[in-house]
């Protein structure tokens, strides 16, 4: 995923990725906790992403809240 990506998120989702990558990247440092050639910077993106995706999905060309039912 590209920064305009993030971008394009929603400023609450934003947050979430940003706060996210960062514990993501702080915790694979070490090259043993990532999947095969991973770098911490892919690793982390995978995490962010994810926990972007729990609450926002991709509704045509916007991202959006997930409904409460759905969380």
């Amino acid at each position: 995923m590209t920064y305009e990506s993030v971008k394009s998120l929603p400023e609450h989702a934003q947050e979430i990725y940003l706060k996210a990558f960062n514990s993501a990247f702080n915790q694979y440092k070490s090259s043993a906790k990532r999947r095969g050639n991973e770098t911490q910077e892919e690793a982390a993106h995978k995490v962010a992403w994810a926990a972007v995706k729990k609450q926002y999905e991709k509704s045509g060309d916007h991202w959006v809240l997930k409904s409460s039912h759905n969380l």
